[in-house]
């Protein structure tokens, strides 16, 4: 295997994402993941609903991915078989912006996912809420999001269209699924210190009504790559200001443990009607 540093400036990203997919046939034996999902804080347990387990492989033996640090991340791919024969490629390892190992690092796991063919990506988060209806272990649909890392994946002069980023299509398929689904705009913060409650009145103020700390620039690079995006939250808490508890890791885990059954349920189904409308 060639070894090719993606830090190193002159790497283009794209050939390692396209080592990882090789590597990923190799120890999986599965030549094409149809549909990708990166499971956050709450949605970890969805894995075990989706199909049959035909692989599960270390993230850090797999090129330009490290094990993740982050508590409620398996740290593991795993390559499931869907119910119409379909392959899904479930990402436990996200690497967050905040961990300060570049971009290129964060969006990693999308561009991969892109190279081992994939055609639409889900990305999941656990977040605040902004809206005080939402309590917690609310599922929330992303329609749009605002992107203040400063940062972006894209590399030179790279322009791409992000009007319709998270697919209206597979929203729609989602609320076939559950009409109950309520959308919002996501709001990536850099982190890791969560929103103070200004921050969070100059995102409501900028039409944001979840925020968090991933998910933007993944589905950015998602885009570039020609991938279709879904995204879904799960309102971990009230965003900082909305209500007067303090913030807390521990917190969002709590939420994301009380309500990974009902998720795990939900997001099987939602990916279900997926498969059927790529295959």
């Amino acid at each position: 295997m060639p070894d090719l540093d993606l830090d190193a400036p002159e790497t283009p990203p794209t050939a390692v994402a396209q080592l990882a997919a090789a590597e990923l046939v190799r120890r999986t034996g599965v030549e094409r993941h149809d549909i990708a999902l990166t499971l956050g804080s709450g949605w970890g347990r969805a894995a075990e609903r989706l199909g049959e387990i035909v692989a599960r492989v270390p993230a850090d033996e797999v090129p330009g991915f490290t094990a993740s640090g982050i508590p409620g991340h398996s740290g593991q791919l795993t390559s499931i078989r869907l119910a119409n024969g379909l392959h899904a490629l479930v990402i436990g390892a996200r690497t967050h912006f905040y961990e300060g190992r570049g971009v290129r690092r964060v969006v990693h796991s999308v561009r991969t996912a892109a190279a081992a063919g994939a055609k639409v990506m889900v990305l999941t988060n656990g977040a605040g809420g902004i809206d005080p209806s939402w309590s917690p272990g609310t599922p929330v649909l992303i329609s749009d999001h605002i992107n203040l890392t400063a940062a972006s994946p894209l590399e030179g002069a790279t322009f791409i269209d992000v009007t319709d980023l998270y697919s209206s299509r597979l929203r729609a398929l989602a609320r076939e699924v559950d009409p109950s689904l309520d959308e919002g705009v996501y709001v990536q913060f850099r982190g890791p210190q969560f929103e103070t409650p200004a921050e969070v009145r100059m995102a409501r103020t900028m039409g944001g009504t979840i925020v968090g700390m991933s998910t933007a620039l993944e589905a950015i690079a998602a885009r570039e790559a020609g991938v279709e995006v879904f995204g879904i939250s799960l309102i971990t808490n009230l965003a900082a200001g909305i209500s007067d508890s303090p913030l807390n890791h521990e917190e969002v885990l709590e939420a994301g443990r009380n309500a990974e059954e009902h998720l795990a349920g939900l997001l099987s189904r939602i990916v279900g009607r997926i498969a059927e409308s790529v295959a």
